[in-house]
């Protein structure tokens, strides 16, 4: 007999209360599948399963027997599927999470450039701002920027990202420039909705700590982008990431306000669910992503 033809044939059994319906599922005959729980219950010298006319249970042997196998399939289905993704060139879909505007500038290139060199890739990039279950909606890594509080995944950090507090110039010279952030309140502010910091903008000098209550902004909105767009026409002031503030100071359409004010920082981390393994397609996203942000192009 093989053993673990058996388990698995008695595994089914148990889970569709069938015979006939797991001979269908494994496509194999009912006789075969019949014979196979018998020689397995003869082996070990007790019943598995109860059965009448219309029904298949468990007994109690079998219950038992039932969880510590189950047990050692998954060891052995995750055995094989590691020892696959170790040696394996990289392939098969890899569905990827980004928030919108880093995705767009920073992932989105790089995941070109590794599609060229991972033709076996598949890739299905999200771009959303909106925080996802990584298991209920099936994806393998996800880019989340800020604190993490998720304990059930697994995080490699990337890069780290710096806010920057900025107008227009042509803002500034209309209002002025503010010296400390408590003259931030006299000013036309530019909020992102999804701000993790409840509405407050935190500064720090040397020490000093300041904190603006953004209640009160002219422009909220959920996207990034958007808020430096309208900073950059000379809307307000925005407390930006500089992997999108960045740019448009270098084209001069932003200056930084109060450089000697710190904002916050954030790290920049590839997450993906835990496991005993992490599949091949997966770790080379991760790694050449790692290597793409190892000298940040926003910095």
């Amino acid at each position: 007999m093989d053993r673990l033809q058996a388990i698995e044939i008695f595994v089914k059994v148990a889970e569709l209360k069938s015979f006939s319906a797991a001979a269908d599922t494994l496509n194999l005959s009912r006789t075969l599948v019949s014979e196979r729980v018998k020689d397995l219950e003869e082996t070990l010298g007790v019943r598995l399963l109860q059965r009448t006319t219309r029904r298949v249970s468990l007994t109690e042997p079998g219950a038992a027997f039932l969880e510590r196998v189950r047990l050692g399939l998954a060891a052995l289905d995750e055995a094989a599927a590691e020892a696959s993704s170790l040696s394996a060139e990289p392939r098969g879909t890899l569905r990827v999470n980004a928030p919108m505007s880093f995705g767009f500038h920073h992932v989105a290139p790089v995941t070109g450039r590794f599609m060229l060199q991972h033709p076996a890739v598949r890739i299905e990039l999200a771009l959303t701002d909106r925080l996802i279950d990584l298991i209920e909606d099936n994806v393998d890594v996800a880019i989340r920027i800020g604190e993490l509080s998720d304990s059930s995944l697994i995080a490699k950090k990337l890069a780290t990202c710096r806010m920057i507090l900025c107008a227009a110039p042509a803002y500034l010279k209309r209002r002025g420039a503010p010296k400390h952030p408590r003259e931030l309140d006299e000013h036309t502010q530019l909020f992102y909705t999804y701000w993790l910091q409840n509405d407050e903008w935190r500064f720090t000098r040397r020490g000093e700590h300041f904190v603006v209550r953004a209640g009160d902004a002219a422009l909220r909105c959920n996207n990034g982008d958007a808020i430096a767009q309208a900073a950059a026409q000379g809307a307000g002031i925005a407390l930006q990431p500089n992997f999108i503030a960045g740019p448009l100071i270098k084209q001069g359409r932003l200056v930084e306000v109060m450089p000697a004010w710190r904002a916050a920082e954030f790290g920049i981390y590839a997450i993906y669910p835990e496991s005993q393994f992490v599949p091949a397609k997966s770790r080379a996203f991760i790694d050449y992503l790692a290597k793409a942000y190892a000298k940040p192009p926003w910095d």
